[in-house]
């Protein structure tokens, strides 16, 4: 099998400024990054095979898509403004989830989604 040995998946978010990129993931995250393998690059380690790497580079800023799934969407959203973030008012979409988008310092895309239970499937 092709996947046998991958032991860790990183989302790398591509920035402008790193300084800036930095503290806004610190936000995000509610933590600084557990390590810093090279300049320019920090990642953040979220538990099991999944890790967000924040990397400095001026030429794909703004271009990267990142979902986070969360358990309660309108909680993380409060949280997250409480740091100084901007998330959008949470809604739910026609696909089943409840979600709130906001952009980083170059633009990224994050979105914080969390799985709708219908009424009839309570």
């Amino acid at each position: 099998m092709p996947n046998k040995g991958i032991e860790k998946v990183y989302a790398v978010v591509c920035v402008a400024d790193f300084e800036a990129a930095l503290r806004w993931y610190e936000g995000l995250l509610g933590r600084s990054p557990d390590h810093a393998p090279a300049d320019g690059l920090a990642e953040w380690h979220l538990g099991g095979h999944a890790a967000i790497q924040v990397y400095l580079d001026p030429d794909r800023a703004g271009d990267s898509l990142l979902t986070l799934s969360v358990s309660d969407v309108d909680k993380y959203a409060k949280v997250i403004a409480g740091n100084g973030l901007d998330p959008e008012e949470p809604e739910n979409t026609d696909g089943g989830y409840r979600v709130s988008t906001l952009a980083d310092p170059s633009g990224n895309t994050v979105t914080l989604a969390q799985p709708v239970v219908p009424d009839s499937a309570r």
